[in-house]
């Protein structure tokens, strides 16, 4: 499939449904090419190429020779003509020159572009004889190109040495929207037939294989030159087709392109010439492009993190448009939490090694995200109020915990340039807020191979930075080393000798150390707590009285149903209980009768021997 030979001959319907050829007499008679047997009577110029033949075979299939002979000519130069603007140049026209002769052209995808170009220029038309060049290119374009998207891909890929006749044709746009069309549908048969599988008895496994194919039509598509490797994704975007392939396309793309021009990078750092100039000038148009055609950024990106950071680094050592770069760094601080040290380690142009600019500007869009987050959560708080996002273990504390890391390892190697200010530094070291981090240990050793590095640090610049490291979350063998080392400022030394006494002195108690409000100073309790501390702090305590107060609500609740019940089960009249409280009371009567007989006894034997005491008191006292 994809060759077709066609010659002067008559087109007949054949069994299978295609098109057979049946050659003329003059295709079966014509051998050689071109015929010696009669003298040629023209000379046509191609390019540097000349070509001897015959005015009536060719004036009996192309218009536009047939218009160049009428014209009224000097009679030396009647039999010589100059067509040096043929669409792909003299094997084109070679092509349409045998096809006047009636000797048989085999059409494939490498020659069907420049036929049916070769065609249009030369006019060779229904008008001008009936089953002519154009009209036979344009059936197998129909027939065996356009249902294919791999077959339109290598056509559409030789349009580009036919341009801009191509283009005129429509040839072009025609490729295009048959690849995307056939795009779209191979998805929604994807689909169907995945929802096949789901709902069949086979394992998963036997199918998972056949999702990406090796001879995906996606890889074909770097072949293209960058001009139609856009219109192709913007009109596949336009169909509707899934972001997660659109990004599968472009990340191939991408490495595929700038692969190719990647191994001459290398002495671009250090020379400036007109093949690097050239270079960037690629470099910078292919990255521009690329981060046009991205799908729309999002918190769940089909673009990895690290692909983002191949594209910045080109975009930053070929000079690419501000805008680009924004892009791309916003891109990447959404997903930053899946980072690793390597995706944000962009080389500098300058004297230092790092360009540490757009990696502030990464954390900064990460920061600015989470605020955006905490906007969200304060107009939905009653909805959320059985969902702690501050907690510890939530996917938003461990994400904010990830981005520390990363930056305190940034800081570690970027320390290491003794180019690097200590400006940039400090302010890449302020950039997070002071509970992202859990322990300081990272980046107290930042600091102080910042310090190391760069001996001659004013005592105000080395005090600013060393601010930042808070001494209560250095674990004891960063607290010893710090009591130790001369480097840091006495301010901070005094800070963590503090605390250090205060720990080893609620050690020895028995007691917990205390923590210390967030802040900058040294002092315990004088230092101030965020904002955004203090309402983190402030919404998990709401969120647990909202809780205690609905668990006692439903509490009181179960105790009126109780409470209900029981008033019930006295109300109800029984014949028991009337026995029982006739019965009490009948006891309660005899108790009294029992009580008053009880106390006469007793009054009468009081007086008796009171009397007879007071007999004794009085002989007693008068003997």
């Amino acid at each position: 499939m994809g060759v077709v030979t066609v010659g002067v001959a008559e087109l007949k319907p054949s069994v299978s449904g295609r098109r057979s050829l049946r050659p003329s007499s003059s295709a079966r008679r014509a051998v050689d090419w071109p015929i010696s047997e009669v003298s040629s009577d023209l000379t046509v110029e191609v390019g540097k190429s000349t070509f001897s033949l015959h005015k009536f075979p060719l004036v009996s299939r192309s218009g536009r020779i047939l218009k160049l002979l009428a014209e009224p000519r000097d009679p030396r130069v009647m039999s010589r003509i100059n067509l040096g603007n043929v669409p792909g140049g003299p094997e084109a026209f070679e092509l349409a020159a045998k096809f006047c002769y009636g000797i048989n052209v085999e059409f494939t995808l490498l020659n069907v572009a420049m036929c049916c170009c070769a065609a249009r220029y030369l006019e060779m038309t229904e008008e001008i004889a009936e089953r002519n060049l154009l009209a036979c290119a344009e059936a197998y374009l129909k027939d065996y190109v356009t249902p294919s998207i791999s077959s339109s891909i290598a056509v559409l890929h030789r349009c580009e040495s036919v341009l801009p006749t191509a283009e005129e044709m429509n040839l072009v746009s025609r490729l295009v929207n048959a690849i995307a069309n056939n795009a779209c549908k191979e998805q929604l048969t994807s689909g169907l037939s995945k929802l096949d599988r789901d709902f069949s008895a086979k394992p998963v496994g036997m199918v998972a294989e056949l999702e990406k194919p090796a001879d995906w039509w996606g890889k074909s598509l770097a072949v293209l030159s960058l001009d139609l490797f856009q219109r192709v994704i913007s009109a596949v975007k336009s169909k509707g087709l899934k972001q997660d392939t659109i990004a599968e396309i472009l990340i191939h793309y991408a490495n595929n392109s700038l692969q190719l021009v990647s191994k001459q990078t290398t002495p671009l750092q250090t020379a400036r010439g007109s093949n690097n100039s050239d270079l960037e000038k690629k470099q910078r148009g292919i990255v521009e492009a690329i981060v046009s055609l991205l799908p729309t950024h999002s918190r769940k990106s089909p673009i990895p993190v690290a692909f983002l950071s191949s594209l910045l680094k080109v975009a930053v050592r070929a000079s690419a448009s501000a805008s680009c770069r924004s892009d791309l760094e916003r891109r990447m601080g959404l997903q930053l939490d899946e980072a690793i040290l390597e995706n944000i380690l962009v080389p500098a142009a300058n004297s230092t090694i790092y360009d540490t600019d757009p990696v502030c500007r990464i954390f900064s869009n990460f920061l600015k995200l989470e605020e955006e987050d905490d906007q969200e959560n304060r107009l939905g708080e009653e909805s959320d109020m059985f969902c702690d996002f501050e907690s510890p273990g939530s996917p938003r504390q461990i994400s904010i915990l990830k981005v520390s890391k990363l930056l305190d390892s940034y800081l570690a190697e970027v320390a290491l340039d003794p180019n690097l200010s200590p400006a940039k530094f400090t302010a890449l070291a302020e950039i997070l807020p002071d509970h992202a981090r859990v322990t300081s240990d990272g980046l107290y050793r930042a600091v102080d191979i910042f310090l190391k590095v760069h001996p001659n640090m004013k005592d105000p610049e080395r005090y600013r930075l060393c601010k930042n490291i808070d001494c209560q979350k250095l674990s004891p063998v960063a607290c010893s080393h710090a009591a130790q080392n001369d480097r840091l400022p006495v301010q901070t030394a005094v800070q963590v000798l503090y605390f250090e006494q205060m720990r080893l002195r609620n050690a020895m108690n028995g007691g917990p150390f205390p923590n210390r409000s967030v802040g900058g100073s040294g002092v315990p309790g004088s230092g101030t707590i965020s904002p955004r501390d203090n309402y983190a702090s402030v919404r998990r305590e709401n969120r647990e009285l909202k809780l205690e107060v609905a668990r006692m609500r439903m509490r009181l609740t179960d105790l009126e149903k109780d409470h209900a019940s029981m008033k019930q089960e006295l109300v109800r009249p029984h014949r028991a209980s009337r026995l029982i409280r006739s019965f009490t009371r009948r006891l309660r009567k005899l108790k009294v009768m029992f009580r008053r007989s009880t106390s006469n006894a007793s009054a009468s034997k009081g007086d008796s021997d009171n009397g007879s005491a007071f007999r004794k008191r009085r002989h007693y006292s008068f003997s």
